[in-house]
């Protein structure tokens, strides 16, 4: 492991000990349920949308390390940037985010909270709410 694959590793694991914007948001904009099951992780994503620009997101998972910290990087990151600027953020972006080689099935546990976040925002765009806590 190179020095920098360290810190990384050390980065994501304090995101996974201590997630930052986890929780619900009792007020969101739109919610959305992701799911990956070939190692079952779930995950619920809130967006708290005004105007064009995400003011806030919260989301609660049952996930393994990788999906709770990429969650937790990606929420930091989104907040109070536009609709278009998260469309925008790529697959690639998120997973540079994290810094570390990731194998297929973590870079799935890696992006689900992305896919959320993608999936919300078209959902919002198309005027719908969804999803029920679990």
């Amino acid at each position: 492991m190179t020095d920098d694959e360290y810190i990384n590793s050390e980065i994501l694991d304090e995101h996974f000990r201590t997630p930052r914007n986890f929780g619900v948001l009792k007020d969101c904009t739109v919610e959305i349920i992701e799911s990956n099951p070939t190692c079952g992780d779930t995950i619920v994503v809130d967006l708290k949308i005004n105007g064009e620009t995400i003011e806030d997101v919260k989301y609660i998972t049952r996930g393994c390390s990788i999906s709770t910290a990429a969650a937790s990087m990606l929420s930091e990151t989104i907040i109070g940037k536009t609709l278009k600027e998260v469309e925008n953020l790529s697959k690639a972006e998120v997973l540079s985010n994290i810094g570390l080689r990731l194998g297929p099935a973590r870079e799935r546990c890696a992006l689900i909270s992305y896919d959320a976040v993608q999936k919300g925002i078209k959902k919002h765009l198309k005027g719908g709410k969804e999803a029920e806590h679990f």
